[in-house]
């Protein structure tokens, strides 16, 4: 028969200063068919995030955008990976986002089913129907962008969220969104959770643009993108502990918006990661120099050196449509293997990424500064400025060649707006 239990207490700021994820005990007996948990308390006094580990690991994870979730061997809510429900304790994650000092009563209701209950029907928004776009031509043929022998330029973004975890849109309708917006490749890195990779494959043939696989591992003290197909990464370690796993699983992990108001990035590290996304969709004032400040003193890329040197990505870190924003502001370029096409692509842009072959513009149609070799290629830039470490030059002209040197280099207005970057 189904079985319900109530678990009441209250978190204690002292709680939170302890850990920021609380583990709450369930017992799951032999013969439970799925499992469904509520979470409630009183919004107006604080928040609380919550997901699931099961006694095999990690089972989900939806932070503060869900109340509830249900597991099942064949569907779970999104955020939360479908299979058996193993008997034993299972844990309830209750992030303490935050607390007042006062505590923060909550109660936890468990409900095990003996038959798993029907699938729920997804909210359906105005991209529901939207049928996939013939795919376009790749940008880099829009743009007439030269690329050595056996490499393309691709145009997308590296950050992106759906129903997985904040975001509104299924993973399809954010792909059909951002080929519709003349992307070739969207990282899909939804909060500490994994759950989204398993419809990757899908929604990529049909909406005709590469998806990569990602995560974005969100804490209070900052949010970092691990990129590849690499699994979960275990935001609760230290961020040591991310980047050695996501280096070890082949993948890559970039410190993302670093300069944010309320996730700027307060997390020290022994290893610094190279890829950071200085370029994120809230650096409206980009004559404001926060974001490139906070690089230089971040990695050694004053010195010219390749092998620590800064890697430079954006972020458009699109969850819904009222935003105002589409995916692609900015627009990640990077220069891959292949010809952005087919089941290798997406382990490509992840590859281009880890190896610096990257630049950053305000969408795909922008101004562009590309480096070709040893020389820079600006693209739409007539009347722009060439910034670099030992650089400064006026671009004169719609496609110019100049000589490259090393480390980050930037195109500005006369007025000191960024307009592109080029690691």
């Amino acid at each position: 028969m189904t079985t319900r239990a109530a678990i009441t207490g209250t978190w204690t700021l002292d709680d939170r200063l302890a850990g920021p994820v609380a583990e709450v005990p369930v017992e799951v007996r032999p013969g439970t068919a799925a499992l469904t948990v509520r979470l409630s308390y009183d919004r107006s006094a604080g928040v609380l995030d919550l997901g699931c580990a099961g006694p095999a690991g990690f089972r989900g994870w939806s932070g503060g955008a869900r109340s509830e979730y249900t597991i099942t061997p064949s569907w779970a809510t999104p955020g939360y990976l479908p299979g058996e429900i193993e008997p034993g304790v299972w844990r309830v994650l209750v992030g303490l986002h935050r607390v007042p000092l006062g505590g923060l009563p909550y109660e936890i209701r468990v409900i095990r089913h003996v038959r798993p209950p029907a699938r729920p029907r997804r909210r359906r928004t105005r991209f529901s129907r939207v049928p996939g776009p013939v795919p376009p031509e790749p940008a880099a043929v829009r743009r007439r962008l030269p690329s050595p022998p056996g490499y393309r330029w691709l145009a997308g973004d590296l950050h992106a969220h759906t129903d997985h975890s904040d975001g509104t849109l299924s993973v399809y309708e954010l792909a059909c969104v951002a080929a519709a917006a003349g992307l070739d490749f969207l990282a899909v890195t939804d909060h500490n959770t994994v759950s989204h990779h398993a419809e990757l494959a899908a929604a990529s043939a049909l909406a005709g643009l590469v998806l990569v696989p990602g995560q974005e591992v969100t804490t209070d003290l900052g949010h970092a993108g691990a990129l590849g197909d690499i699994g979960w990464i275990d935001f609760r370690q230290p961020p040591d502990e991310w980047a050695k796993a996501v280096r070890d699983r082949g993948g890559v992990l970039s410190v993302n918006h670093p300069v944010a108001t309320d996730c700027a990035w307060r997390h020290p590290m022994a290893d610094r990661p190279r890829v950071v996304e200085l370029w994120h969709w809230s650096w409206w004032d980009r004559s404001w120099g926060a974001p490139l400040a906070w690089g230089q003193a971040w990695t050694r890329d004053s010195a010219g050196d390749p092998a620590g040197g800064l890697v430079v990505v954006g972020g458009g870190d699109y969850h819904r449509p009222e935003e105002g924003h589409p995916p692609g502001a900015p627009t990640t370029w990077v220069l891959a293997e292949g010809d952005g096409r087919g089941p290798e692509a997406a382990g490509a842009v992840v590859r281009a990424v880890a190896e610096g072959r990257t630049a950053v513009s305000a969408s795909p149609g922008a101004p562009l500064l590309l480096r070709l070799e040893d020389e820079f290629l600006a693209v739409d830039a007539d009347g722009l400025v060439l910034w670099g470490p030992q650089t400064r030059r006026v671009v004169r002209g719609d496609r110019v060649l100049l000589p490259a040197g090393p480390g980050v280099h930037r195109l500005e207005t006369p007025a000191n707006e960024v307009v592109a970057v080029c690691t």
